[in-house]
């Protein structure tokens, strides 16, 4: 659809201009328009679960920590009688740190690499 419009010029006369407006739309929206991810390129969410473990004995009520290393936001979780902890909805495109603390003892830190294409992780933490 072609639109005439009088646009007056810097002499005062009116002139007629020609105005293509769908096309200008579908430029604009082409312009704008959000691009999908391929699948390929989903992200999915990751589960972490594990076991506290001292002496080999579960341990009830230590406090597990993970790190979005990215981000640096963390999260625990303290464990169950059974010494068990689980996080989930993790990002497959971030790198995790997770350690356990009781009683003023510390785990080693393990890692969780956004190279690492599984989704589920289980990982035991040793407190000694």
């Amino acid at each position: 659809m072609i639109m005439m419009n009088r646009l007056r010029t810097a002499t005062g006369r009116y002139v007629r201009s020609a105005v293509l407006l769908p096309g200008l739309a579908m430029i604009a929206t082409a312009v704008v328009a959000p691009v999908m991810p391929a699948a390929a390129q989903r992200v999915e969410a990751r589960t972490l679960d594990g076991k506290v473990v001292s002496g080999g004995q579960p341990v009830k009520g230590a406090v597990v920590h993970l790190k979005d290393t990215r981000t640096l936001s963390q999260k625990s979780y303290i464990t169950s009688d059974d010494g068990t902890y689980r996080f989930a909805q993790l990002s497959s495109t971030s790198d995790y740190e997770v350690w356990a603390e009781v009683n003023g003892k510390k785990s080693s830190i393990k890692t969780i690499s956004s190279f690492d294409t599984k989704n589920t992780f289980n990982v035991t933490l040793k407190v000694d």
